[in-house]
């Protein structure tokens, strides 16, 4: 059987599952798949009508009044009959009979009113009128209105008498109704005909290089989680402590990608199932071009797959002489700088934004040593302690973190690092350890004075933690599982220490 997936035909065999169909395709297990069963095309006939005249084109939309059910029984007589008068208030169409009943009373009619009326009060001679001016008047077949011009008003003021309706057509309207199931259950069974998506594909803005960056971030593990779902937007909270300039900004389409500048819920980053006005608080940073159907029916608390375009150009975790060929892939110049051997690690890139980098089509790499950096664990057990210490080191958006010493001396028992102290007011307190063992690594919180400093515990202790804090002002984070004697040797004040939570 013949299926589409993510825009090309694939030959798989019958019964074939989604599993089978997404080999070889953009997608991380667990997030959604959009399978489009069938499709179906509705044209129908809308209350709309366009009046051709001599001197152009109106549009009149059809009220549901019975005075309207006349008008379409008969509107088949309206071509070829003429303008029989126009006045400063009605411009008058006719005459064709109808049934309709007489009612003398006098009426009030706004501009642009379409009505019917009778001449001489006799339903044979029958008019449709259109309101030039506000007025009112007694026309014979009571209030009469049918409608209202909507499109073409300025033919109104061209109108003579004796100028013929041309034709009189109703305009069309088209649906299309997808039969469409979102999953993630890879053992559901393809059909002859189906189309898959398995990921939603992204254009970044490039007017928009910090926001684009936050996009990026947060789908650098190849989804993207949406932990808000309304009829209007998804939405993205999992990094808020970000500080984001104001960017590109303009009218938020469907598939526009924001991300919030300002205000509650800063960096919160949103996706739009539905067409919203421009706000100055949204910085736009992308729009999805594929995965409609993904984003129409994603709950809170699913995960999309994600490919970007451009995707990251990010080298740092990379050696320099894999760092050459992926940013020369990318069209940017690598210029080494640090350790330029072949096989040092890069450990920073300038710039290291996609859209920076790409504009300056040149990057510099610092290079160290593969023994100069240094193997960590963060423990998730306590969110806020494990995402201060990601942040603060650059863990939160990239392989390979920094620490800068603040204090190290021979046969101290502990290293100390700077932290962040406005974000170490955040750091609550946890429950006090009984124990902490070398090369534990702990945070100073926000019941002691030096909040958010960082440290490594050199020797086993009951008393003190890694920073040198009695328990209570304690969070331990993580652990330092390299070689600690290597860390220490000829380590000094202000040196910078770079640590990675994978493998290098």
């Amino acid at each position: 059987m013949k299926v589409i997936v993510n825009g090309a035909e694939k030959t798989l065999r019958a019964g074939s599952t989604l599993k089978t169909a997404l080999a070889g395709e953009p997608y991380v297990p667990g997030s959604l798949v959009s399978v489009h069963l069938s499709s179906e095309k509705v044209v129908k006939e809308t209350s709309d009508f366009e009046i051709v005249t001599e001197k152009g084109v109106m549009v009149m939309h059809l009220n549901d009044s019975p005075e309207a059910e006349i008008w379409r029984s008969v509107r088949d007589r309206m071509p070829e009959v003429n303008a029989r008068w126009v006045t400063h208030d009605i411009a008058a169409f006719g005459s064709f009979p109808t049934e309709i009943e007489v009612d003398r009373g006098t009426y009030r009619y706004r501009t642009y009113d379409c009505f019917l009326a009778l001449g001489g009060f006799d339903n044979h001679t029958t008019y449709m009128m259109i309101a030039r001016d506000n007025h009112s008047g007694c026309y014979g077949a009571g209030q009469g209105v049918i409608g209202r011009i909507t499109v073409g008003r300025h033919i109104l003021d061209a109108l003579r008498e004796g100028d013929r309706i041309v034709s009189v057509r109703p305009l069309m309207s088209e649906t299309s109704t997808e039969n469409v199931k979102v999953t993630d259950d890879l053992s559901f069974k393809l059909e002859e005909g189906f189309r898959v998506e398995s990921c939603m594909r992204v254009d970044l803005d490039r007017e928009s290089p910090e926001s684009a960056e936050h996009l990026l971030i947060l789908s650098s593990g190849g989804t993207i989680g949406v932990t808000e779902a309304t009829g209007s937007f998804l939405a993205c909270s999992e990094d808020m402590d970000v500080d984001i300039p104001a960017e590109d900004c303009r009218v938020r389409d469907v598939g526009s990608i924001t991300v919030r500048n300002n205000g509650v819920g800063t960096g919160r980053l949103f996706i739009y199932k539905d067409r919203r006005q421009v706000s100055t608080s949204h910085n736009a940073a992308g729009q999805v071009t594929m995965g409609g159907a993904i984003l129409a029916h994603a709950e809170a608390g699913s995960s999309i797959t994600v490919v970007t375009n451009p995707p990251r150009a990010l080298a740092v975790g990379l050696t320099q002489s894999e760092g050459a060929g992926f940013l020369e892939a990318a069209g940017i110049k690598q210029v080494r700088t640090g350790d330029t051997s072949d096989d040092a690690i890069i450990a920073e890139q300038t710039p290291w934004h996609t859209i920076a980098a790409l504009k300056a089509g040149e990057v510099e790499t610092f290079g160290v040593p593969r023994d100069r950096v240094f193997r960590v664990e963060i423990n998730d057990k306590d969110p806020i302690s494990a995402h201060y210490f990601r942040k603060v080191t650059g863990l939160s958006h990239k392989s390979v973190g920094s620490l800068k010493v603040q204090f190290t001396f021979e046969g101290l028992p502990m290293v100390t690092f700077y932290g962040d102290e406005v974000r170490g007011k955040n750091l609550y307190p946890q429950d006090p350890f009984k124990k902490v063992k070398k090369g534990d690594i702990g945070l100073t919180n926000q019941a002691r004075p030096h909040h958010g400093l960082i440290g490594i515990r050199l020797q086993d202790s009951k008393e003190y933690g890694p920073t040198g804090e009695e328990p209570y002002g304690t969070n331990i984070v993580g652990k330092f599982v390299d070689d600690l004697d290597r860390l220490m040797k000829d380590l000094k004040d202000d040196d910078v220490v770079y640590i990675t939570e994978g493998k290098i």
